[in-house]
């Protein structure tokens, strides 16, 4: 069970742009719930997967996994337990590395580096029986660099490689915001399949009200570092994007956007 307790965070204080985006903060993710989390800009909901990974630190406050405080843990210790997908397809790859030295970094995550090869040739069948399960070709493709992939190619293998090794959680951070409608409906897909497979925990943030509401055990709407919708179980299942969708413009309106 993934835990934020009281968590408080200000930014910018002691001047003129302060300001307290989450006072005393809590919220709760039991181990095996889908969570899609939406909200206008500024809501949070970025600040919060960051304050989760450690790439933010906070003024008070506890952030616990299984009952254990991480908040001392650096955010490179806590990815050993951790896969995060960026909303940038270029962010989570390596470019000008192939597809294989991709896989093989990944699949190397956690674990000690010595000064033998990087690349395990007794891996590659594995690697491509992976890749084939995308239904994307890529498993052909292992010495293509992943610099020269489309946008959607590149997200679904960052999809793959951030839930190679054991996880805890998979933090979904608008992963689909950068691709076009047709490709980001593959990569949810492929993201359900992923998280149901694995039986992951994991949390989404996006701006698809659709996908918020067709994809995830639990739906989190968030305004201004407060969560002001929190529907789970048959409620969320039959939850439309009409039901929310009055709430999601009255928010966003109130916030210029």
């Amino acid at each position: 069970m993934l835990e934020l307790k009281n968590i408080t965070k200000t930014y910018n204080p002691g001047t003129v742009t302060e300001m307290c985006l989450f006072k005393d903060f809590e919220l709760s993710v039991k181990d095996g719930e889908f969570v899609s989390v939406v909200g206008s800009n500024g809501s949070g909901k970025t600040s919060m997967l960051n304050i989760i990974c450690g790439s933010i630190p906070i003024d008070s406050g506890d952030c616990l996994i299984g009952g254990e405080s991480i908040n001392k843990q650096k955010d490179f210790v806590r990815y050993k337990k951790i896969g995060r997908v960026y909303q940038n397809p270029s962010m989570g790859t390596c470019p000008n590395m192939t597809i294989l030295e991709n896989l093989s970094l990944a699949d190397n995550k956690g674990k000690h580096f010595g000064l033998g090869k990087g690349v395990s040739k007794k891996r590659i069948d594995d690697y491509k029986a992976m890749l084939s399960t995308l239904g994307l070709g890529l498993e052909d493709k292992l010495n293509v660099k992943m610099g020269s992939l489309s946008g959607g190619q590149r997200q679904a293998v960052a999809l793959l490689m951030a839930t190679m090794t054991p996880l805890d959680f998979l933090i979904l951070d608008e992963h689909t915001a950068a691709l076009d409608p047709h490709t980001a409906d593959i990569i949810m897909e492929l993201t359900d399949k992923i998280v149901r497979e694995k039986k992951l925990t994991a949390i989404m943030v996006t701006h698809n009200l659709r996908y918020a509401v067709e994809y995830g055990s639990r739906l989190i709407m968030m305004d201004k570092g407060h969560i002001v919708l929190d529907v789970d179980g048959e409620k969320k299942k039959n939850t439309k994007v009409e039901d929310i969708l009055d709430l999601f413009t009255s928010i966003s309106i109130e916030c210029g956007n």
